[in-house]
């Protein structure tokens, strides 16, 4: 169950409470006169059904609720109740199912802002993959890839074009691509003192490096990977797994893709700046087309499921 506060102005509470109470899915309705003070109002609170809580939310903002008071929504990872039982029962579908549209675009937008400590951590990220390409070491590769924040403005993009959000869309790709840019020169720079200081050589630039060599040499299976990434991220943001998330986070080659392709242009290595560069490229291009398809196609299939519920 998800647990709604709202606040409501004085005059809209009974509107309020007669919508929560014809909502499929809601119970436990507690009315609470005059207890909000900033903005005055009354507070009401609920309990949802994961499944039919977007649609109390959608209902509730044509009120203006969302304007004139405010609606928040935290998860109740327990609920010991019959009436939530029968209101989960009562509800269209699986919880588990259901995209929390409003939670969804909430997220990919905090995750999409081109803040110091996302530009902190995606350098970090790309200079910790400089040294596992250099050393041609999988563990850090794999510690780098953990590391990158890339996949929130990933996902931005892909959520933006399904809800025709076109400030989104271009906020989630001016982080993406404006971050990995200073990530990338940070990492050159990084390059240049490590050089200076004997850590890193064009020696270890020229090497065979069995272990990280796909980095640059991007092939049809970089794509297919991205795309398997894109559908297990979405599928993990959607349904609130972030434990799947992390293990997205270290399927892809983002990361070390854009680090190499720095390392390699600060050693004026050419062949391999311009493959890293396709392999990021190819990357980020799959796991957008597939987290739009994904988010698409849940869109389509709750739609049509909750057609046929309506309609028995």
């Amino acid at each position: 169950m998800l647990h709604l506060r709202l606040i409501v102005p004085t005059g809209r509470t009974d509107e309020v409470v007669r919508l929560v109470e014809r909502s499929v899915g809601a119970t436990h309705l507690v009315l609470m006169p005059g207890a909000a003070l900033d903005p005055a109002g009354d507070v009401v609170t609920c309990d949802v059904a994961r499944e039919a809580v977007d649609d109390v939310i959608a209902a509730l903002r044509g009120l203006g609720i969302d304007r004139s008071g405010a609606i928040a929504m935290e998860d109740t990872e327990l609920t010991l109740s019959a009436h939530a039982d029968r209101a989960e029962k009562e509800a269209p579908g699986e919880g588990v199912d259901a995209v929390l549209w409003e939670k969804l675009a909430d997220a990919t937008h905090e995750e999409s802002t081109f803040s110091a400590t996302y530009l902190a951590f995606l350098s970090v990220a790309t200079m910790l993959a400089a040294c596992g390409v250099m050393l041609d070491n999988a563990v850090l590769i794999v510690g780098a890839m953990a590391v990158g924040p890339e996949f929130g403005p990933l996902a931005g993009i892909s959520t933006a074009l399904v809800r025709r959000a076109p400030r989104l869309v271009w906020r989630s790709l001016w982080t993406l691509m404006g971050g990995f840019a200073v990530a990338m020169t940070v990492t050159a720079g990084f390059a240049w003192l490590m050089d200076s200081l004997g850590l890193f050589t064009t020696s270890m630039i020229e090497a065979d490096r069995p272990n990280t060599s796909f980095i640059w040499q991007p092939d049809w299976m970089s794509l297919v990977v991205a795309l398997l990434a894109g559908i297990a991220g979405t599928l993990s943001l959607t349904s609130a797994k972030s434990g799947a998330l992390i293990g997205v986070a270290i399927s892809v080659t983002t990361v070390p893709a854009a680090a190499n392709a720095a390392v390699a242009f600060s050693y004026q290595d050419l062949s391999q700046t311009l493959g890293s560069a396709g392999q990021l490229m190819a990357n980020l291009g799959g796991i957008v087309l597939a987290g739009t398809l994904t988010l698409l196609l849940q869109k389509a299939l709750w739609a049509l499921h909750l057609r046929r519920t309506r309609s028995a």
